[in-house]
């Protein structure tokens, strides 16, 4: 399983790694800083995750204007694709919905609860 980390903060990175590396299963993270890089890094090349996380709030692109674009990539409209963000406006998960997100993640308190949530979303889409 090869999940795609979009988030511009290092911490958070390294967070969503020790949680991937709690639920102990096989499971390969890569990351990217912002929107720009991501839909650099899913254009150029062969790189096709299995699931995909962004965070909403980052610099030069957000994550719903990520979301929308990674969509029009070729092969990319069956990749499941995460929010991650901090809180969980209304308009906002209804806003990542209808842009083809398919679901979306508070930020958990702990690496632990990160860590259950994560593992719902990789059994979900095995």
């Amino acid at each position: 399983m090869n999940c795609f980390l979009i988030d511009d903060d290092p911490d958070d990175q390294e967070i969503f790694c020790m949680a991937l590396d709690e639920i102990g299963e096989s499971v390969k993270c890569e990351f990217a800083s912002d929107g720009v890089e991501a839909i650099k890094k899913l254009t150029e090349g062969n790189y096709k995750p299995d699931l995909i996380f962004i965070d909403m709030n980052m610099p030069r692109m957000n994550g719903n204007t990520c979301l929308q674009e990674i969509k029009k990539i070729e092969g990319m409209q069956s990749v499941p694709v995460y929010m991650y963000s901090t809180s969980a406006e209304p308009e906002a998960v209804a806003a990542t919905k209808k842009s083809g997100a398919a679901g979306f993640i508070v930020k958990p308190t702990s690496v632990s609860e990160l860590s259950e949530t994560l593992k719902f979303c990789l059994r979900n889409n095995v």
